[in-house]
């Protein structure tokens, strides 16, 4: 295995001599070393399978101010495949040991942790970072970070400023399948442009689903995997059987008490039966080729050594070995990105609920449990909101009202927030006849 500093010989060389696929703008220079270990900061967010993939092949590739984000502990299940955490870690933040470890082994490498959510920090924060790679499990959080860095971009005269653009490198794997995108935001196909590409997750690491559900997805999958065989419910031994109205029941009533613990709403029984059964666990090797190849996505993006890739690779080694990059478009009317407000066709009679249902369940929007508020006479009013609870209470009534009876008109700006974004996004009505 290679030592540092025969790794840091290999850098070293690739950053002081051209080749054949160099960047345009590449210059061959020691001062972009010096660059890399002293102005670069990067931001990982997850230290699961591909944080500890990603920290460690950053911290070597040359990368010394490094951040990283998990608001999850370790749990034994963990420790298969994230190689940075060991028996004694558990019930640990998963930041903190992953960044202790690359301090302790990789030379001159700074880690600094953040156990917390990627919510709990505001704009600046994320501005002062020249790079973030994600490797999450969660769309929602994708979409999310998706969102923040969009909000960071700068326009004069409906031009966008190239210097706000903070790139985004997203790595995804479950099983023996994974994928790698480079965005540029304002610039390239975002995470939402490709929204409708993504199937409705139903595969969820345990540590989440144990310790920090954010999903009705995970309640269902706590009472599946951990309450089940703890309670035996109707006789030792019994596996779930997915067609078994009372095993379906069991646990559709045990994820909504567990999901009002953690105040998550959309347990329901046919979500029940959806995801009942459907578990695949991560894969080590899975990640470390994900991890190698945002890795060194990052590290063209930060030296110009070579060209970055254009703009997404899918790899699948189910059957042998596959993979395939191939320039994802960006979409015109994109309900992140485009900077227009998209169209709202409505019916007079159609209810609030129903359009509510729409938002959450379009391939093209997917919200998890969007707030709605109008201008309406100059003045903007409230059409529903999902907390605080008291003024939930006081808007639910609105639900069963129609169109119509909210005084909405063509024309008229809904503004929708929703958990998968930080800020709102506008919509304009358009009323079918």
């Amino acid at each position: 295995m290679m030592d540092w500093g025969e790794r840091w010989s290999e850098v070293r060389k690739l950053l002081e001599r051209p080749g054949p696929f160099t960047h345009p703008d590449f210059e061959p220079s020691p001062d972009t070393l010096r660059m890399l270990q002293e102005n670069i900061k990067v931001l990982i967010i997850g230290a699961g399978g591909l944080g500890c993939e990603l920290l460690k092949d950053l911290g070597l590739m040359g990368f010394t101010n490094l951040h990283v984000i998990d608001m999850d502990t370790i749990d034994l299940s963990n420790l298969n495949r994230q190689f940075l955490f060991r028996k004694k870690d558990i019930g640990r933040p998963k930041a903190e040991v992953a960044a202790e470890f690359i301090n302790q082994r990789v030379q001159g490498c700074r880690v600094i942790p953040y156990y917390k959510k990627i919510q709990d920090f505001d704009d600046d924060f994320y501005r002062s970072f020249h790079l973030v790679v994600s490797g999450l499990d969660s769309i929602v959080a994708r979409r999310w970070i998706n969102g923040m860095l969009l909000s960071l971009l700068c326009y004069e005269d409906g031009m966008l400023d190239q210097s706000s653009v903070i790139p985004l490198v997203d790595g995804g794997t479950e099983g023996f399948k994974g994928n790698a995108r480079v965005i540029l935001p304002g610039l390239t196909p975002c995470i939402e442009c490709t929204l409708d590409l993504f199937p409705p997750q139903i595969n969820f690491p345990l540590c989440t689903i144990a310790h920090t559900p954010r999903l009705p997805e995970h309640c269902i999958e706590y009472v599946r995997i951990l309450l089940w065989p703890k309670e035996n419910p109707f006789d030792e031994d019994i596996p779930i059987d997915g067609d078994d109205p009372q095993h379906i029941n069991w646990i559709f009533e045990k994820a909504q008490k567990r999901g009002a613990e953690f105040g998550i709403s959309g347990v329901t029984y046919r979500l029940t039966q959806g995801v009942v059964k459907r578990i695949i666990p991560a894969v080590a090797s899975t990640n470390a080729v994900i991890a190698a190849a945002c890795a060194s996505e990052v590290f063209k993006l930060a030296t110009s050594a070579c060209t970055p890739m254009n703009n997404y690779c899918v790899f699948n080694d189910t059957d042998g070995i596959y993979t395939y990059t191939y320039e994802q478009e960006k979409k015109e009317n994109c309900v992140a990105c485009s900077q227009v407000p998209q169209e709202l066709e409505v019916q007079l009679t159609e209810k609030l609920q129903d359009i509510i249902k729409r938002l959450t369940e379009s391939q093209q929007y997917q919200m998890k449990s969007p707030g709605l508020q109008a201008m309406i006479g100059g003045r903007t009013k409230s059409l529903y909101l999902h907390s605080p609870a008291s003024i939930e209470e006081k808007l639910r009534p609105n639900l069963k009202k129609t169109v119509e009876e909210l005084g909405l008109c063509n024309g008229m700006e809904i503004a929708v927030a929703d958990v998968t974004s930080p800020s709102t996004r506008l919509f304009r009505v358009k009323i079918k006849t």
